[in-house]
């Protein structure tokens, strides 16, 4: 069974300085019917404006993922790691046990366009880690490239998670398909373009869970950058 979620049900709010999709109930947002799939848990889609950002705050027993999409995103945590998150990267956060870290945009006149991704875990009160991996656009184009999983790879970042999550950007005659367990489920985002999900069109921000599907297929693509979840049930 596919089941099509429109980028307009989303739920939304803007702060001035961040303007905010949510997939799935978060913060003011609850939608009964929408409190996460499979042990996906957060998808938002922020917009944060030029010098603002999330001051330091904490987290705790969550793998969050960020996937830049424009401008920079600036980290800083209490492990010590301080990076600048580029589009193309891909950054993991274990929280574990705790961890504290600040979120910011500090260009003065371009907006970081990211997704804040939360998964979680199946292992607890781990000490808090920290990945980053660059992805390169030949791995992504006309297919599917592995970029989270519970081991790490040359452009895969380690979670401690029953999850996989690829990237890929479709265009024109390119397609791909991906084997599906029955007995998991599968989450479908389109970051930008459009694109046949399963003979489905999905166009941006929309998004597809998929649940007892053997596979999945993407095709006719236009412009299209998708994100791709094998989730537990």
């Amino acid at each position: 069974m596919l089941t099509l979620r429109k980028s307009s049900e989303r739920g939304y709010a803007d702060h001035g300085w961040l303007k905010s999709f949510h997939s799935f109930s978060f913060a003011n947002y609850f939608d009964a019917a929408h409190m996460g799939w499979g042990n996906l848990r957060v998808i938002n889609e922020d917009r944060i404006a030029p010098g603002t950002g999330f001051g330091t705050h904490g987290h705790r027993d969550m793998e969050i993922i960020s996937y830049v999409l424009s401008g920079n995103l600036a980290h800083q945590d209490s492990m010590g790691n301080v990076k600048g998150i580029p589009p193309g990267d891909v950054q993991r956060m274990s929280a574990g046990s705790g961890v504290r870290h600040s979120e910011f945009n500090h260009a003065e006149g371009a907006q970081t366009h990211f997704l804040q991704i939360w998964i979680e875990p199946n292992v607890t009160g781990i000490d808090p880690g920290y990945e980053q991996k660059t992805v390169p656009e030949a791995a992504k184009r006309g297919q599917l490239a592995l970029v989270a999983a519970p081991d790490a790879g040359d452009y895969t970042v380690k979670i401690h998670a029953d999850a996989r999550l690829y990237a890929g950007l479709f265009d024109g005659t390119e397609s791909a398909s991906l084997p599906l367990n029955p007995a998991r489920k599968a989450y479908v985002f389109l970051v930008r373009g459009s694109l046949q999900v399963n003979g489905q069109q999905l166009n941006a921000g929309d998004a597809a869970m998929l649940q007892s599907e053997p596979s999945l297929a993407l095709a006719n693509g236009q412009d299209a950058e998708v994100l791709v979840f094998d989730l537990a049930p």
